[in-house]
């Protein structure tokens, strides 16, 4: 399984899953035009993850904006964590926020209320 990985631009996110590391970083802006088309391709990696290297995923996360349609979609990919942790997976999500960024901070924390695998909220100073 090889490492996924989607450059950012000014409107989407860096996004690296790496299979040997357990790892998938989202970093940046979520503003795509098309957020369903654009974590689809994440989504199957996930799947593909599960199937052949299922012992843990570390996802963490650090945008500075994220839109509506982003959040569902990550929300997506959270409940397939989720599923995944339910199968005896290590899955830990890191939810990075800058300290004087309320909105990005309470969606953290709307996901940790949400969801049942561990999310971390971590502040960057």
């Amino acid at each position: 399984m090889n490492t996924f990985t989607i450059e950012a631009t000014n409107k989407t996110p860096f996004i690296c899953a790496d299979p040997i590391k357990g790892t998938i970083d989202i970093t940046g802006r979520s503003i795509p035009a098309n957020p369903v088309e654009f974590y689809r391709p994440l989504v199957e990696w996930l799947n593909e993850y599960d199937e052949v290297n299922p012992n843990r995923i570390q996802m963490n996360i650090q945008v500075d904006f994220i839109n509506t349609c982003s959040s569902k979609c990550l929300m997506t990919i959270f409940n397939r964590l989720d599923l995944m942790s339910k199968k005896g997976r290590d899955i830990t999500v890191n939810w990075y926020y800058n300290e004087d960024d309320e909105e990005i901070y309470s969606i953290g924390s709307d996901y940790k209320d949400m969801i049942k695998c561990p999310v971390n909220l971590v502040e960057v100073i």
